[in-house]
């Protein structure tokens, strides 16, 4: 089976490669920019604003299975259209496609938890460009996975990792958030998860995030913790008077997904604990 990974190359899709090379499988990815540095996978340059170079892309992989990790923020033509442009091309060839979508597709008001049967309601260009993305998705592809996720962890190379270090260091201004809150999940779990999905036949709506709650200071302190920078030296604020714009406590709930699988996503008291070592 021959599974092609559509933004190979970022945070997410690397694991994703990682984890595919281990079990012995060739994967083929797609890069922007740069391509990624396992030379096991098969690269290939793509601008999903580019109709004619993903046809050239699906002519010479003939993949099986999309997997679209890519992540073009509040770009609507890469992170929405794109989606759809994946999702009609997976509906023309008849292949199975898993779309990871996020969290920022919730409000994070009128309510205590997200679960997978509500409905988008973004508050900002990225959370729209996603939530149209996944309903397209849904709409063209009844088959296929959405996988909804949220602030994704691991081993010192996440971006929330990397602010942590910079706060620590008086190497940037600014401060973590005591109240926005997220359900973290490590990058090697959500990687798993999204393998097991991919080589089933599972469709519908899945939630891929960590049992625990944090707010962003919570996090950078059990971060600070792991890497011995000292938590007292994180600079603290609230999110709430600032202006900035998104959900400040968006906390999806992964019950029901869980129970469908067998990998397990770890709470992040857990894989901050001190085992998970840049």
């Amino acid at each position: 089976m021959t599974v092609l990974i559509i933004g190979g190359s970022g945070f997410l899709g690397a694991e994703l490669v990682r984890q595919a090379v281990s079990a012995g499988r060739r994967p083929a990815a797609t890069f922007h920019s740069h391509p990624g540095d396992d030379g096991r996978a098969t690269w290939h340059h793509l601008d999903l604003r580019d109709p004619i170079r993903l046809e050239e892309i699906l002519d010479t992989v003939a993949p099986a299975v999309l997997i679209n990790v890519t992540s073009g923020g509040a770009d609507w033509a890469v992170t929405a259209e794109g989606g759809i442009r994946l999702a009609q091309a997976a509906v023309g060839r008849s292949i199975r496609l898993v779309h990871v979508s996020s969290d920022a597709v919730f409000s994070g008001t009128g309510r205590a938890r997200y679960y997978e049967s509500c409905l988008p309601d973004p508050l900002t260009p990225y959370g729209a460009a996603k939530a149209a993305a996944e309903t397209a998705v849904r709409l063209l592809r009844p088959d296929a996975a959405v996988a909804r996720t949220s602030l994704i962890i691991g081993h010192g190379r996440s971006e929330h990792e990397q602010l942590v270090h910079a706060l620590a260091a008086g190497a940037r201004q600014g401060a973590l958030f005591t109240d926005d809150i997220r359900c973290p999940v490590h990058v090697e779990d959500l990687a798993a998860a999204l393998w097991e999905i991919a080589l089933s036949d599972a469709a519908g709506v899945f939630h891929l995030a960590g049992p625990d709650a944090l707010s962003r200071y919570e996090l950078g302190e059990l971060v600070a913790r792991r890497d011995g920078l000292g938590p007292a030296r994180l600079p603290s604020a609230c999110r709430s008077g600032t202006g900035l714009p998104g959900g400040l406590d968006v906390r999806l709930d992964s019950n029901a997904t869980q129970r469908k699988l067998t990998t397990r996503l770890r709470g992040a008291r857990e894989f901050l604990s001190g085992a998970d070592q840049s």
